[in-house]
């Protein structure tokens, strides 16, 4: 198992090599700096989302639920609408990056732990029921914003047409310090509750009848879910199926259900599918696209595959 994470590990080293010289142009006293820091965006995004779908996963334990099932993408393309509709989209255009981040991160985090917190303590710890909550407040999100997009002027229309989409080419780089040392701290405690989370993995009655504080560890791992998801959304937008499609492959590259192993894997696909998909897209066939519409489009195909084979664990 040692040998494939070593192999993952060059294969992102080679991804990071090609995106930071292939097709560079001018002095690299500017170069490295300018694509450097949207290298080490685009690696803490992956780690965060790929570690916050591992998280939910174990919790869930469902293999094909992922934290956007919550409603957290619709709750942030809420906000971004609601704040248009009501203050402006040229208003929204001039306010600052760091404002907007913390208010979307905190709203975010905030409805989290707000949800979390009153269902488990009110459903007597029913999970399910929990999520089946998350999914309807998600359709409620959605509904809300189709209603406010409806009433917005088409002008103001496009600020929120360029926002719903993940922006890896337009990271805002003032904001990755703060990102980073708040999805640092997440990721560390996540890694330490690694061998909680194994016992999780065994069933909830296996895992009561072993000593493990249930509830503690549900929401221990929830709230951490939440805050990597938030922060991550707030700093790039909303990339769906991500999380789902890197721990998938993850799971196939690194087959055991040890999550110190699972974290690590994780995260180097996911680092690997946004830095290669990047440089592919960007540098060699010279594409705007968005590279979430791609990681969408073989995510949502890998949902439906993994439904049709009813792998509901």
């Amino acid at each position: 198992m040692r040998r494939r994470l070593i192999w993952l590990a060059v294969a992102l080293c080679l991804c990071c090599v090609a995106y930071m010289t292939i097709g560079v142009r001018g002095p690299l006293s500017f170069v490295i700096p300018f694509r450097g820091t949207k290298l080490a965006a685009l690696i803490l995004v992956g780690v965060s989302i790929s570690t916050s779908t591992v998280l939910f996963q174990t919790v869930s334990q469902n293999r094909i639920l992922t934290p956007s099932i919550m409603g957290f993408d619709a709750l942030y393309v809420m906000i971004l609408t609601g704040a248009v509709f009501f203050l402006g989209g040229m208003t929204v255009a001039l306010v600052s990056a760091h404002l907007a981040f913390a208010v979307t991160a905190c709203a975010m985090t905030l409805a989290a732990l707000l949800l979390f917190s009153t269902l488990l303590q009110s459903v007597h710890n029913n999970l399910m029921r929990m999520i089946l909550t998350g999914i309807v407040l998600g359709a409620l999100f959605r509904a809300l914003t189709d209603f406010m997009q409806r009433l917005i002027d088409p002008n103001e229309f496009s600020v929120i047409q360029g926002a719903s989409f993940a922006r890896f080419t337009q990271i805002e780089t003032d904001l990755l310090l703060l990102a980073s040392v708040v999805c640092g701290v997440a990721v560390v405690l996540a890694w330490r509750m690694r061998f909680a989370l194994d016992v999780l993995t065994l069933g909830r009655e296996a895992a009561v009848n072993l000593g493990l504080d249930l509830q503690r560890v549900q929401m221990q791992a929830l709230i951490l879910t939440a805050v990597l998801v938030a922060v991550s959304t707030a700093l790039v937008g909303p990339v769906a199926f991500l999380g789902l499609l890197v721990v998938s492959l993850a799971r196939l590259a690194t087959p055991v259900e040890r999550h110190g192993v699972i974290f690590i894997s994780a995260s180097l696909i996911s680092a690997i599918t946004l830095i290669g998909g990047q440089t592919v897209l960007e540098r060699v066939f010279h594409l705007s696209t968005p590279l979430s519409v791609v990681i969408d489009l073989l995510g949502g195909a890998l949902f439906l595959i993994l439904l049709l084979k009813g792998q509901r664990r």
